[in-house]
């Protein structure tokens, strides 16, 4: 082997890992929603959590990736510390389909159709899908699908230049001997971490072990140590993933460590004493390409039957070796490590939304009924929903941002542009609620009240400003066009009303039952409720925008309120009769 076949090999390794790294990548963001609804249907049930981990990292081809996921997902409180040790045992298994993709690089057949199995029969063909598909397909699935082929072409390229370059060490004598040296359990369980932990990916690790065992020089004694060792380095990118996060995320990367080195070392012995024992002949003899991913399979495999029944225990020593502090841990609402998945980060994005709209919404509600009651207590809680919905605002301004700025969809890119206006829309509501609250104190305070008449007339405001709330809130929340088609009339019917109570008003006035001072108040709760009304349509406006696909608010509330829409009239007339001034 020369200079030159040594570049050679650097070059298809470059690619090899260029390769696997696109189309990793590109899995994921093809998956979409589908990864997203695998993750959420997560149970504490032992099964659904392996089979969870094993179909994810079979899907984005990645262990490694898979963990992150894990360790990010503890971190936001999405999941328990119990579910995420079955999801890492799932996550070993599937790391194996890997292997046997690329094993398919070692088919010899003189049968045509066996032949066409071998990838350098078919990549070609998949490059071509996959150029076309990326160069001239304007929707991001069909680009995305043809990064798959693309990725996938090159990892298959990449690895025959390697097994090509390496081809001519076969003999020599000292790439022999060097092999010789690994059939040392101990030190190929070294070779095999340290590798893993420079790449950090086990099926890239596990792919340049095929390559070199394409020269015949790598026995089955060489190559069990060594796949062994990759396990154990593949947790290299969860340790440095869980630096800065919570307890209970620092043990989920820890799940992942005290799995592989507890099953590598229970394995590792057994393996010791069939060898010297039995010492089995095909030990000896030059492992293929099917037996690196079969050796694969079955060592991740044992490893999960012999630590499933220990879930408990696992747990248990994770605790030991990270221990609670005495200090209590600050959630962390939005780990930035779902970023690495923009589906995933955009859709913990919506969850925090939805806990700060149920924020917002409390806080008003409590605040409507504190001009009636005001109540110290409840003063508070509303203060603190208002200061609770100004930090989520700001964490998820920031984190939104970030999410936009990845590679998503059209679809998902409109959704973060739609929770970036409603954020807005629940962070100026709750400022409304503390106004309110204000107005409640004054009155309070100045041991003023309002007249029975206009007190009436302040109910069936509220009512109507509290069904509004509760409307947009739950449109928003479950994604439902036909509930959110209901605001717009009724935030017609509250300005109407808003109209008729300042009328009325002036009249009261004017008849000297009601004071300036008084009036004053009373418009600045009006004034509120109104913008209040304001924000929720344009809640529910986003809420239909995301479902026609188009943006344009200004326009979609025009045609809606030309007189052309009979449901809308319908609405308009029903919310008009239930909020009619007595």
């Amino acid at each position: 082997m020369n200079i030159f076949n040594f570049l050679t090999m650097l070059g298809g390794l470059c690619l090899f890992l260029f390769g696997m790294s696109i189309m990793g990548q590109a899995l994921e963001r093809r998956a979409g929603s589908g990864l997203k609804n695998i993750l959420g249907k997560l149970t504490g049930n032992r099964m659904a959590g392996l089979l969870t981990g094993l179909c994810v990292t079979s899907i984005i081809q990645s262990s490694s990736a898979t963990t992150v996921m894990v360790v990010g997902f503890v971190n936001s409180g999405i999941m328990t510390l119990r579910q995420s040790i079955n999801v890492i045992m799932g996550a070993n298994i599937g790391t194996t389909v890997t292997a046997w993709i690329l094993s398919l690089a070692g088919i010899d057949s003189k049968n045509v159709w066996v032949a066409l199995l071998k990838p350098s029969s078919f990549t070609p063909v998949l490059a071509l899908i996959g150029i076309i598909l990326y160069l001239f397909c304007g929707k991001d699935k069909k680009k995305d699908t043809g990064l798959i082929f693309l990725g996938f072409t090159a990892l298959m390229y990449g690895m025959e230049t390697m097994s090509g370059a390496v081809a001519g060490l076969k003999d020599v004598p000292a790439f022999g001997q060097m092999f010789l040296m690994f059939t040392n359990p101990i030190l190929g369980v070294l070779v095999g971490a340290v590798l893993t932990g420079i790449i950090q990916s086990s099926s890239a690790s596990v792919g340049i072990l095929q390559a070199l065992a394409s020269t015949g020089a790598v026995s089955y004694s060489a190559a069990v140590p060594i796949i062994m060792g990759q396990n154990i380095g593949t947790c290299v990118t969860a340790l440095i993933s869980s630096v800065g996060t919570s307890k209970n995320a620092k043990r989920a990367a820890m799940v992942h460590l005290s799995f592989n080195v507890i099953g590598t070392a229970v394995w590792l012995t057994v393996y010791c004493i069939v060898k010297a024992i039995l010492a089995p002949a095909f030990l000896s003899g030059p492992v293929s390409l099917v037996g690196i991913a079969v050796i694969h399979s079955i060592f991740n495999i044992l490893c999960t039957l012999l630590m499933l029944p220990f879930e408990k225990q696992l747990e248990k020593l994770v605790c030991w070796l990270v221990p609670d502090s005495k200090e209590k841990e600050k959630a962390n609402v939005l780990d930035e490590r779902l970023l690495a998945t923009p589906t995933l980060a955009l859709a913990q994005s919506r969850a925090v939304t939805e806990k700060m709209a149920h924020c917002a919404v409390s806080a008003l509600q409590k605040s409507l009924g504190s001009v009636t009651n005001c109540i110290p207590a409840a003063a508070d809680e509303i203060r603190a929903a208002e200061s609770q919905c100004d930090a989520y605002e700001d964490i998820l301004g920031t984190y939104l941002i970030k999410v936009s700025s990845s590679k998503l969809s059209q679809a998902e890119s409109e959704e973060a542009t739609m929770l970036l206006k409603v954020i807005g829309d629940y962070e100026r509501i709750s400022d409304h609620a503390v106004n309110i609250l204000e107005s409640a104190e004054e009155l309070r305070d100045k041991k003023l009240s309002l007249s029975e008449e206009a007190l009436k007339e302040y109910k069936t405001l509220a009512k109507a400003i509290d069904e509004i709330l509760t409307l947009s809130e739950t449109a928003f929340v479950r994604a439902d066009t036909q509930m959110a088609a209901n605001v717009e009339p009724l935030e017609q019917v509250i300005d109407v009303l808003i109209a008729q109570i300042k009328r009325k008003h002036i009249e009261r006035l004017q008849a000297g039952r009601c004071t300036i001072e008084l009036g004053f108040i009373l418009n600045d709760l009006l004034n509120n409720c109104e913008r209040i009304s304001d924000h929720c349509s344009n809640i529910a406006v986003c809420v239909t925008e995301i479902d026609r696909g188009e943006f344009d608010t200004h326009e979609y509330l025009n045609t809606v309120k030309s007189g052309n829409d009979t449901r809308y009239k319908a609405d308009f007339a029903r919310y008009a009769k239930e909020y009619e001034l007595k």
